[in-house]
């Protein structure tokens, strides 16, 4: 609660000089320097109390005088002692010389009063020491925000998820090498050179959480190598305990001008700190004032920016850190642009998220440099559905291996209202690496299991690297289309109520043929459905004799006038009709375009075509027992968690990527078929079994009844069996398999296509 309390302290402070005016960059620069005196009051960069002290003793209790005294110490904390003036008050003249550029810009002079120096001094009651500065980008920019001082932890990344990224990205390594050459004097101090020649790079830094706890274990790992070196010697000295490791081996870019002035202060602070650490070690003091050297922050556009102008990449090692997310419809018009100038007309880089831009902005970068590696905390939309065809073809082209990978996961955070994001971790190099590794959750909250990798694709499965591109026919032979359902484009007015139904229907009784029941994903599977005006086949004078529909068919044609789509408008020539009809004209399959990730299976069934399928469902006109029971079994269900796209965590089916795109099994005798259509039907008529119960009863992983469970477990070992004499190990297994049969599939086509190139 500490962190809570000196973000609303402080936060009043910052409301207070903003009402008189104090406000932009003066302010932010102003709460800056403040923050750090109470930082360094409590962790000997000054003398204990010795900021409080002086607000306490030399200014006035109205606080009339106390933005004088601040604005004298913040000069003095800028000037050498050599060169300060030799009258100065002698409580100033105590301060040290801190330098560094921080208090180097000359402010205008605020204005305090009472209450605000009261609560200035309450923050001086506060134990800083106890706010670490992995928390402080958070910490001050809640100060600027009030909206973020109330949820602070929903803006702070924990370290627990920083570690994810940075552990096996560097420190893992880099510890195992420690490892082996404890022991050998020279080993080791050749290793601890290296670690003070490492230099890393957050192109999308914020307020530094990842640089400062990325130095903080570079400066651990640090000090246990030199515990190593000089073992328990006693009388060992600050020029013996050589600290060579700095914070000049970090870099960072961030657009805002403010979280850049916050990440390189963070880093002085988390270097006092480590120094304090070693002082500790030491039995005597060390510390490193003034300032000489600083991490270089970069204010500016990351996407605009020429990175080589900030590090070379032959002195660079490491790229890191959290780009912002965005997707395509979160995107400004400037991010777009952005988008455009790295992507240079790739085509369907619009459908990207933000974040892809720095992946492709690092994999330019490391062209120069081979050896560098990086990772990046992503949505986990890149890894997903269309995403991954657009992207990840460019990387791969560019040569790009994945090294490790979290899946996905729940980026949490410390907040009582916890900003739930689903994300991955990619860590990625233009060279190949032995020890891959991926990180595997249960569930998105669960802690991950690490499983070893031959191969990480960009699906974030250990098989082949490839991407899966849309197709407009399967790739499976003698396996069923799959299209969307309709869509009305109506403005609304062909679509019914239960209770406009009936009215439309007591009206005029021979209405009801012509009333159909409509579903798309959500009524599909949670019952509840709605009606429409199915008017295909009505004569003329059918419609005209019942007003209240022909009202409504004119609405139609209205709306669909007004549409600035040529396209629409000319639909508003058969405004009686769905804009576009692909309702199958017998028993077809329907498979619901989005579903709850929460379900071990989505949910599929027979429909009568007397049910018309808008544009959320997916119909397969045509489909059997044998397809139902493939689409509706673990394979397949284990195909869709790798490379559908998501809405958020649920599940989003498609056609052009999913479904043709899925390997169905290429030698499945006749009995693997039967025994699949016997299993398929066994799963039909367990759910019939609860006629009052909906698909989202049916398959709530709490409620789903045993019957249909074991009737499930029937049908996924018989679709197993048809793939493979082998048993899957699970899910894994599975998908890797499908991954290979794929490309089997599929190597003929590409024969035949390139085939075709030829003869053109």
């Amino acid at each position: 609660m500490s962190n809570i309390k000196a973000a609303e302290r402080m936060g009043k402070l910052h409301d207070k000089l903003k009402s008189i005016g104090y406000d932009g960059h003066v302010l932010e620069v102003y709460l800056v320097r403040l923050l750090f005196c109470l930082f360094a009051d409590d962790t000997s960069i000054f003398e204990r109390r010795q900021f409080q002290d002086l607000i306490e003793q030399k200014t006035a209790e109205d606080g009339q005088d106390l933005a004088q005294w601040l604005g004298n110490l913040f000069q003095v904390l800028n000037t050498p002692q050599d060169k300060r003036l030799k009258k100065l008050d002698e409580h100033l003249a105590a301060f040290p010389y801190i330098n560094g550029s921080l208090f180097a810009e000359q402010l205008p002079i605020a204005a305090f009063d009472s209450e605000m120096r009261g609560i200035l001094l309450d923050c001086c009651s506060l134990d800083w020491s106890r706010i670490s500065p992995a928390i402080f980008g958070a910490l001050f920019q809640s100060v600027m925000d009030q909206k973020l001082r109330r949820n602070l932890g929903a803006h702070y990344t924990t370290e627990k998820n920083i570690l994810k990224l940075i552990k096996p990205l560097f420190l893992d390594e880099l510890r195992a090498e420690f490892e082996k050459l404890k022991g050998n004097r020279n080993k080791l101090d050749e290793f601890h050179s290296k670690l003070a020649k490492l230099k890393f790079l957050d192109p999308a830094c914020g307020c530094g959480n990842f640089l400062v706890i990325a130095y903080r274990e570079l400066r651990l790992l640090e000090l246990d190598v030199l515990r190593a070196i000089h073992g328990k010697q006693q009388t060992l000295g600050v020029k013996d305990f050589a600290i060579l490791c700095d914070v000049d081996q970090f870099y960072g870019i961030e657009i805002e001008e403010f979280p850049a002035q916050i990440a390189q202060t963070a880093m002085w602070l988390i270097d006092h700190q480590m120094n304090m650490m070693v002082s500790e070690e030491l039995g005597s003091y060390f510390v490193r004032l003034p300032l000489k050297k600083s991490a270089t922050i970069i204010h500016g556009n990351s996407l605009q920016l020429d990175w080589h102008d900030i590090v070379a990449p032959k002195d660079l090692d490491y790229i890191f850190g959290n780009p912002p997310f965005g997707g395509k419809k979160e995107q400004s018009k400037t991010q777009k642009g952005d988008m455009s100038r790295v992507f240079r007309n790739v085509k369907g880089a619009g459908v990207l998220d933000f974040v892809s831009a720095w992946y492709i902005k690092a994999a330019d970068y490391m062209m120069d440099n081979s050896e560098i590696k990086t990772a990046y905390v992503s949505t986990n939309s890149i890894t997903q559905g269309e995403q991954v065809g657009i992207l990840w073809a460019e990387m791969l082209k560019r040569g790009v291996k994945i090294h490790f990978a979290h899946r996905t996961f729940q980026w949490s955070s410390e907040a009582r209202g916890k900003a739930a994001v689903h994300c991955v971790i990619i860590g990625f190099a233009l060279h190949d690496a032995i020890d891959k590794r991926i990180f595997d959750y249960q569930t998105v909250q669960s802690d991950p299991n690490e499983i070893k990798a031959k191969n990480i694709n960009p699906y974030l499965i250990d098989a082949d690297d490839l991407v899966l591109t849309k197709r407009r026919k399967p790739i499976s032979i003698n396996s069923p289309n799959i299209v969307f359902g309709s869509m009305p484009n109506d403005g609304g007015f062909l679509l019914l109520s239960t209770e406009e139904k009936d009215e439309l229907i007591n009206k005029y009784k021979k209405l009801e043929k012509w009333v159909k029941p409509i579903l798309g994903s959500v009524e599909f599977i949670n019952g509840n459905g709605g009606f429409c005006l199915w008017l295909i086949g009505i004569s003329p004078d059918e419609l005209r004799s019942m007003p209240m529909v022909l009202e409504r068919v004119e609405n139609v044609r209205r709306s669909r006038l007004d549409s600035s789509r040529i396209t629409t408008k000319e639909l508003a020539a058969s405004s009686a009709l769905f804009g576009e009809i692909r309702q199958p004209k017998g028993r077809y399959l329907a498979i619901p375009k989005t579903s709850s990730e929460l379900r071990a299976y989505i949910p599929i069934a027979f429909l009568n075509s007397d049910i018309i399928a808008n544009t959320e469902l997916f119909t397969i006109d045509g489909a059997d027992l044998y397809h139902f029971g493939v689409l509706t079994s673990k394979m397949h269900m284990a195909w869709v968690r790798s490379v559908c796209g998501r809405l958020k965590s649920d599940y989003r089916y498609s056609a052009g990527i999913v479904y043709n795109n899925f390997p169905w099994a290429q030698n499945a005798t006749d009995k693997q078929r039967q025994a699949i259509e016997d299993a398929a039907q066994a799963v039909l008529d367990a759910r019939a079994k609860y006629p009052n119960s909906t698909f989202a009863d049916l398959y709530d992983p709490l409620a789903m009844p045993p019957d249909l469970v074991k009737a499930h477990q029937k049908l996924d070992a018989a679709v197993d069996a048809s793939y493979s004499k082998k048993k899957f190990s699970g899910d894994s297994d599975r998908v890797a398999f499908l991954f290979e049969l794929y490309q089997q599939i599929i190597a003929p086509l590409l024969a035949e296509k390139k085939k075709k190139r030829k003869l053109n």
